[in-house]
């Protein structure tokens, strides 16, 4: 009897160990490159302003593929953001970018050069609208902006776009009830500071390093943006229905926030690029993003949440190629 148990547990050892292997294995073959040499040759890739996240993804993005992609050459372009890199995609003056759902969106509806062509890789994070104010301002909510001299970012940004149409959504018209300017991530902190400005929207991932960054030696706060406003926007168009309503995390800026979250709006973002991209280097693209998620992830809160269960929905854009192949891939 002992004989038999003893051969039963060595069966079920070895059993355990075989799955163990194979399981072990399924995830080698996950992680380590495509079966053949990695591809090579030139792109470009649109990020974003100085201190945005757009810009520190790409960077890091840019060294996972130096790793995993040798021989392939990748020149990183800032732009203002959503809808300048949405259209250097589409007109072949940058071949890969970060864009904001509405922003890819906005560009189809207005039929504008070369949206056709274009096509998703990835949903990657969320962008959250952040509007910033001296913690000793009277304006408390979205309305309370008439009359001031508001950053609603550069020309061409997903701020910009974003922006107006929560200001509209609060019937205050951008051009006559406010005094605009042209200010991002990388000079509103520093202008509110000043005074120069009483307020600026912001729209990116949680947290951004240069509202972190302002955190550290300046007292501001965070307006609410209500559900209702939310409401109010989805009726100003098609492209408006990506915007949701929901709650910045107490833990994004905790010295700020002192354990309370905010009501704002998020929008998802997309890692983009063209119909005619190669399909091969797009493959092994989509797949470094998301074998690259944690490494990044150290470094950008935000990346921590690109998922292989979410990252195949880029609507409004369909799947490109390369990409179509690799989540068939791993598909289980």
């Amino acid at each position: 009897m002992l004989k038999v148990f003893s051969r039963i547990s060595r069966r079920r050892a070895l059993q355990g160990a075989t799955a163990g292997f194979v399981a072990f294995g399924l995830l080698l073959w996950w992680l380590l490159p495509l079966g053949d040499e990695p591809p090579t040759g030139t792109i470009t890739f649109s990020t974003g302003t100085p201190l945005g996240v757009y810009q520190k993804y790409g960077k890091l993005l840019d060294d996972a593929l130096d790793k995993n992609m040798p021989g392939l050459k990748v020149t990183l372009k800032n732009s203002a953001g959503s809808q300048e890199n949405v259209r250097s995609v589409a007109i072949g003056h940058a071949d890969f970018t970060i864009a904001a759902a509405d922003a890819v969106a906005a560009y189809q509806l207005d039929g504008k050069p070369g949206a056709a062509g274009l096509r998703g890789v990835a949903r990657l994070y969320d962008d959250y609208v952040q509007l910033i104010v001296p913690r000793d301002s009277p304006i408390r909510s979205v309305a309370d902006l008439r009359g001031k001299r508001v950053a609603i970012g550069l020309t061409n940004s997903g701020v910009r776009l974003i922006a107006t149409r929560v200001l509209t959504a609060a019937g205050i018209d951008p051009k006559k009830d406010i005094t605009p300017m042209a200010d991002g991530i990388d000079t509103g902190p520093e202008r509110l500071k000043d005074g120069k400005i009483d307020a600026f929207f912001w729209s990116g991932g949680l947290p951004t390093d240069g509202l972190k960054d302002l955190a550290k030696h300046y007292a501001f706060r965070f307006v609410p943006i209500e559900a209702d406003l939310v409401a109010k926007m989805h009726e100003q168009g098609d492209a408006t229905h990506y915007y949701r309503a929901t709650n910045m995390p107490e833990s994004a800026y905790p010295s700020i926030q002192q354990g309370s979250t905010v009501p704002t709006i998020a929008v998802s973002n997309l890692l983009m690029t063209r119909k005619d991209v190669n399909a091969r280097l797009t493959e092994w693209i989509t797949r470094i993003v998301i074998k690259s998620r944690d490494e990044i992830g150290t470094q950008v809160h935000s990346a921590q949440l690109v998922d292989l269960r979410t990252a195949i929905y880029t609507d409004p854009l369909a799947l490109q190629e390369g990409a179509r192949r690799y989540y068939r891939s791993v598909k289980p």
